[in-house]
């Protein structure tokens, strides 16, 4: 039995009330070249050297930060942990997130884990049509395009990197839930150490998929926004909560 203190569980938690990393050329960051920024206890990633993308906190109830994304496609801002996370050894993971968009068209809006991280911070998968292509071998989360022709603001919870494959279509993982202009959700991603992960949106359980996800394979969360087209896109985060325990693996 490995020695153990009183520090197993792992909690991270922001909720933007007061430091903020401003879009970049009107303030401190304005020579920010995207590497390593830090606001509370997550990175900042992304393209913030760009005029029109950063996080910045809002004057709103329960504080709330706009992560603004980009005027070109595919590019854009992730508040995110380092690749860190395994869920056979830090499980079982949570990540939470209570977040709305003042504009549904033209953007991308993904919230769970995901393997690749990136200064850069892509997209961990993209849509077309009715098609998901899963850029990212590891990923699991609640997935927003304007993109995708039947969309009509639904969350959709796509997964990939465990035994069970991962989906390309997108009717396949469709939620319940249409996101509501200016109305905040709460989504909830639970992902046990077995691989298999459950999806929550408003305290309701919308799908669980077993071997989801890869169990050794180490992960980061992450909320982020990317853009679409020539319109800048961005998405309003009121708190982003991150649950793991801790591996006293010698």
């Amino acid at each position: 039995m490995p020695a153990q203190g009183g520090y197993g569980k792992i909690r991270l938690f922001h909720d933007f009330f007061g430091p903020e990393m401003p879009v970049a050329g009107t303030g401190a960051y304005a020579a920010a070249t995207g590497n390593q920024i830090v606001m509370g206890p997550y990175r900042v990633l992304g393209d913030v050297a760009e005029t029109d993308t950063g996080v910045v906190t809002l004057a709103k109830a329960s504080g709330y930060a706009r992560i603004s994304g980009n005027d070109e496609d595919g590019k854009g801002v992730a508040i995110a942990t380092e690749i860190a996370f395994s869920p056979v050894l830090n499980g079982p993971l949570a990540v939470e997130c209570r977040l709305e968009r003042q504009v549904l068209t033209a953007g991308v809006v993904f919230v769970g884990f995901c393997g690749t991280l990136a200064d850069d911070v892509a997209e961990p998968l993209t849509g077309t049509g009715s098609t998901l292509t899963l850029t990212a071998a590891d990923l699991c989360g609640f997935y927003l395009d304007s993109q995708l022709s039947a969309a009509d603001g639904l969350w959709h919870m796509p997964y990939n990197g465990g035994t069970a494959t991962g989906p390309t279509a997108s009717g396949s993982v469709d939620s319940t839930k249409t996101a509501i202009l200016a109305e905040s959700d709460i989504v909830r991603l639970e992902i046990d150490p077995n691989g298999t992960a459950r999806w929550y949106i408003n305290g309701d359980l919308e799908q669980t998929v077993v071997n989801a996800v890869s169990t050794t394979a180490l992960q980061g969360a992450l909320v982020g926004c990317w853009g679409t087209t020539t319109t800048a896109a961005d998405v309003d985060v009121d708190y982003f909560a991150v649950e793991a325990n801790r591996d006293w693996t010698r």
